[in-house]
């Protein structure tokens, strides 16, 4: 792989992954991180749709944290993947689910950053997966937790990136019907 290929994101070999984010667990989050971390995700979800790039999303412990927030759920166009492990590779289909896919970039958002986005990202990244995490669309508790996290992927190996880059590294070009469609969303 190509250092062009480790960082530039290609729809073509690109999946999304939208980690744990849901009701009970969205209550403990800081109201205005998460209103920003829930837009980004829901237009990284907008742009999946639109450009044909598979997206799934995890539930931690449902019984306990609820179901993922509604104006998410209602974008995904299959359902979550129930987990009890803290990484979602250990959850039942999940890692059978992107390898179907047969895409080997994932862009990885979610909650907590500090647990369960940090260990996806580094068993993604140890399964040889090139991990583009979307810092404005995960989030944790407290903001040390967020940013001690962000430093261990980083020296993991996965890509620091943000919501806007992912989706003008996506579409590629201007003034395609794409590029008018999603580019709507970041203004």
């Amino acid at each position: 792989m190509t250092l062009l290929e480790r960082f530039f994101l290609d729809k073509e070999s690109a999946q999304l992954v939208v980690v744990d984010v849901q009701d009970k667990l969205c209550r403990a989050m800081d109201e205005k991180i998460l209103g920003k971390l829930t837009h980004n995700i829901s237009i990284l979800l907008d742009a999946a749709a639109e450009l044909g790039i598979p997206a799934l999303a995890t539930e931690q412990y449902v019984k306990g944290l609820g179901e993922t927030v509604p104006a998410l759920k209602e974008k995904l166009c299959t359902p979550s993947l129930e987990k009890m492990t803290f990484s979602c590779c250990g959850g039942e289909g999940f890692l059978d689910a992107l390898e179907k896919n047969g895409r080997r970039q994932v862009i990885l958002t979610g909650m907590e950053t500090h647990v369960c986005v940090l260990q996806t990202a580094l068993e993604l990244l140890s399964r040889g997966y090139v991990v583009h995490l979307v810092v404005d669309a995960v989030m944790s508790r407290k903001k040390h937790n967020w940013e001690i996290a962000l430093q261990t992927m980083t020296q993991a190996g996965a890509v620091m990136t943000s919501t806007e880059s992912v989706l003008f590294q996506l579409l590629r070009v201007a003034g395609t019907d794409e590029f008018k469609k999603l580019s709507k969303l970041v203004r």
